[in-house]
């Protein structure tokens, strides 16, 4: 039953996530190259430079073989001998300044891309993250970004460098005897034709492996965080995440082999050719040395063309499939992930909201997460500028979505959300959220210094105004009793400090901001009954000429509340102050008999 369940689930609900539909655009790649062009030109100059000085060695070869040693010219030999030597170092020189803008090209399109998707993620809806894994994010931010870096210093690098050794040895050879050079490229077609196919098959095992390791970094993700390893052993799965774990690994495995094996025997074939290329070379040579006035020198240099400028590059070229294909599959994953969708932080004909009041009104939003189910079926309501309103129901009546709704989260179906009059869709996002505070039951803080959380909302806080904000969430003696005080960093989402604490910095962080709209969801559940009751008097300070909406099941802020909402199966079935709802002995009095009245005892 539950798989089936499961079954449906995934065919009504696929978030909006990348998949493969076309092949890289090109001129978008080469608008990564761009800004670098200078230093790009530089380097194909260098590598221009350096493939010409590798045909010094050659044509000194073939003088001193043909010419010094038979005339027993020790002059000549010094002298030939002195160039092979400079022209060595010269482009060991040259190749030390290309490696260096090859790193600087490199490592600036990383730091570029790495920076546009992040910032694009940033920018997605929240459903994106609620429907994609984080494991697979950090893939593609991460492993993905890194792999950009091997295609430009290496695998474009490696193409370039060889397709002009393969250009200036072919002039080379043809100026100095065309017919050695004929013998030389006739078997340079039997190693190109097959890159075809073979680059095809690459391809499309290439894009599977890395869904596989999309997978393998979802898994680690979520199995050594802090809480999926918790959970890991609270329920003894160890040995099912090691089984599992291994069974990902071994898919990812096969792939790998299948990749390894893909043109195997083109890439003998393409090695044996290495070998039977200067065979030739020496025997049609040998016949024109034999039968004209061909030189040995000269034979002996075009087989060192052959082998190392020639056959060389070319076999490397038809190995550097597997490079290339990845290539494709690194840019054409990233390049699917910044043509998604972002939220409309500036909408067509877009309004930013001036000072917020915080009118808050609701008109029969109706509201759906997957399109099946309406979470939200018709809700109206009216909180005026400084009111508190108060939303409670039972599990999954649809309170928070209320609440996510208010600083755009999620845009309704049908109806509107206006704030000060304005509908939230024709609202700038900065001007909107600029404004509102939340606090939620799950807190969430940075691993950084107590100092630093506090000042996320607001980051020019000065040092008097920190403090004031913590003495109101009734956090500044916790801080003051600390190492470092302020400086003190709370670790990995905040695990050194107890859930009470990281509730009360959370609380001190909104505060800091200093919001018209305060949205308080559950904000003091993790609370032990003390510290709820110290920090109540500092929240009743907080709420006062605020608009504040409050989600609780035992915050006593609830029972007074200028206006009490009652949701119920996304619906708003109870309105009123306290007393009254308490008095029509509805759904609100039987949860205030059941939640409430212990905590007013």
């Amino acid at each position: 039953m539950m798989a089936g369940h499961g079954l449906m689930w995934s065919n009504i609900y696929q978030p909006d996530k990348p998949k493969v539909k076309r092949r890289v655009d090109w001129r978008r790649m080469a608008a990564l190259f761009a800004p670098y062009w200078r230093q790009q030109a530089t380097v194909l100059a260098c590598i221009v430079v350096v493939a010409a000085l590798g045909l010094v060695p050659g044509f000194i070869t073939a003088h001193i073989i043909d010419s010094a040693i038979p005339k027993r010219n020790l002059t000549a030999l010094g002298i030939d001998v002195a160039v092979i030597l400079g022209s060595a170092l010269l482009a060991a020189a040259i190749g030390v300044l290309q490696g260096f803008l090859n790193s600087v090209v490199g490592e600036g399109i990383m730091r570029d891309i790495r920076t546009s998707l992040v910032a694009h993620l940033h920018r997605m809806p929240l459903d994106f993250f609620t429907g994609t894994k984080t494991g697979e994010i950090m893939n593609r931010v991460s492993n993905d970004v890194d792999n950009v870096d091997n295609v430009v210093t290496g695998t474009l690098t490696t193409i370039v460098t060889n397709v002009v050794l393969i250009g200036t040895t072919l002039v080379a050879m043809f100026v100095w005897d065309w017919r050695l050079a004929l013998i030389s490229v006739v078997i340079v077609p039997l190693m190109v034709l097959p890159l075809g196919p073979v680059g095809r098959r690459m391809y499309e095992i290439r894009k599977r492996t890395r869904e596989k390791r999309d997978e393998i970094e979802s898994i680690t993700q979520e199995t050594l965080s802090i809480s999926g390893i918790t959970l890991i052993k609270s329920f003894a799965r160890e040995a099912y995440e090691r089984s599992r774990f291994y069974r990902t690994g071994t898919r990812l495995m096969q792939l790998e082999i299948d990749l390894a094996m893909v043109g195997r025997w083109f890439i003998a074939s393409v090695t044996a050719m290495v070998v039977v290329g200067p065979a030739l070379v020496w025997f049609g040579g040998g016949w024109l040395a034999i039968a004209s006035t061909l030189k040995v020198g000269v034979i002996v240099a075009f087989v060192s063309f052959i082998q190392g400028r020639l056959y060389g590059p070319a076999a490397t070229l038809a190995g550097i499939q597997v490079q290339i294909v990845s290539a494709l599959a690194v840019f054409e994953r990233i390049f699917d992930y910044l043509d998604m969708k972002t939220e409309e932080y500036e909408p067509p004909g877009a309004v930013a909201l001036p000072e917020v009041t915080g009118d808050i009104r609701f008109d029969s939003v109706v509201f759906s997460y997957d399109g099946s189910r309406n979470v939200l079926d018709g809700v109206t309501f009216h909180v005026r500028p400084g009111e508190v309103a108060a939303f409670v129901g039972p599990s999954g009546a649809g309170k928070t979505t209320i609440t996510s709704l208010v600083p755009r989260f999620y845009d309704p179906q049908h109806g509107s959300v206006r704030v000060d009059g304005h509908d939230l869709r024709g609202v700038t996002l900065d001007s909107l959220r600029r404004d509102i505070g939340i606090v939620t039951q799950e807190t969430y803080l940075f691993h950084d210094t107590v100092a630093n959380n506090l000042r996320y909302g607001k980051p020019d806080a000065t040092e008097p105004e920190i403090d004031a904000a913590a003495r109101a969430a009734n956090i500044a003696d916790f801080i003051a009793s600390l190492p470092a005080g302020y400086e003190t960093v709370v670790g990995e989402r905040g695990h050194k400090l107890s859930g009470g604490e990281r509730q009360r910095l959370a609380i001190a962080r909104v505060l800091l901001k200093d919001p018209r709209i305060l949205i308080l969801d559950e904000a003091t559940s993790s609370l032990d009954y003390e510290s709820e009751a110290a920090i109540q008097k500092a929240l009743e300070v907080v709420m006062r000429g605020r608009t504040s909406l409050v989600i609780a099941h035992r915050l006593s802020t609830v029972l007074a509340a200028d206006v009490i909402f009652v949701v119920d199966r996304g619906r708003i079935v109870e309105s009123g102050r306290h007393a009254t709802l308490l008095a029509r002995g509805g759904l609100y009095a039987r949860l205030y008999r059941t939640q409430f009245k212990p905590l007013s005892a």
